[in-house]
């Protein structure tokens, strides 16, 4: 099994809370498919959104993911849509390990009602915009997907131990600690995946 793990999931699942703290574990690289994106163009999605539409986002989203997968021992957040291409769905699924993160549309909600810079939500309606969201991509997340983990109230350290036990038993030996419910161990509140 390749040594890449790839989230996918909609907005808001936990995808980069989640991929940073298992790449950290297993001192991997991290990188997410948005904030590269944002990085080499110097705008933020929101921007290409306006500027090139959905359609042109897409076209650089699919180049993005078909780089960023090839590269070897990486942990990947991918963006909440990657899964709509086909080819992207074969890229990730060609060159490691798909982890669908799976959220209800209304705990997506709670976690980003205040988010601004999600292009796809702003809208009158962005609670039913992400039930919409999840109809359609649900299907593709679950084809694309090797392992499915909801994320629910658990924190990002029960999950990133979970994702440990079920691809890389090796090293779930010497599992992160959980801390006790609140609590991340690092003094912060371990909330649940935002």
């Amino acid at each position: 099994m390749s040594r890449n793990v790839f989230l996918v999931g909609l907005m808001g699942a936990g995808k980069t809370t989640v991929g940073r703290a298992l790449a950290r574990r297993l001192r991997l690289p991290f990188l997410d498919s948005d904030h590269e994106i944002e990085a080499r163009t110097g705008v933020s999605v929101r921007t290409i959104f306006e500027l090139e539409g959905e359609i042109g986002f897409r076209a650089r989203e699919a180049a993005m993911i078909a780089e960023l997968s090839g590269r070897p021992g990486v942990v990947l957040a991918t963006g909440g849509g990657a899964v709509l291409d086909p080819a992207n769905r074969a890229c990730l699924r060609a060159h490691g390990t798909v982890i669908y993160l799976r959220a209800r549309p209304e705990d997506l909600f709670r976690r980003m009602r205040h988010d601004r810079d999600r292009p796809l939500l702003q809208t009158g309606d962005p609670l039913g915009r992400l039930r919409e969201l999840l109809e359609v991509r649900r299907p593709l997340y679950e084809e694309t997907a090797h392992l499915t983990l909801d994320t629910g109230d658990q924190g990002v350290a029960r999950l990133v131990n979970r994702i440990e036990r079920e691809l890389f038993p090796a090293i779930a030996g010497n599992p992160l600690p959980v801390p006790p419910a609140g609590e991340t161990g690092d003094g912060a509140a371990d909330s649940a995946v935002s």
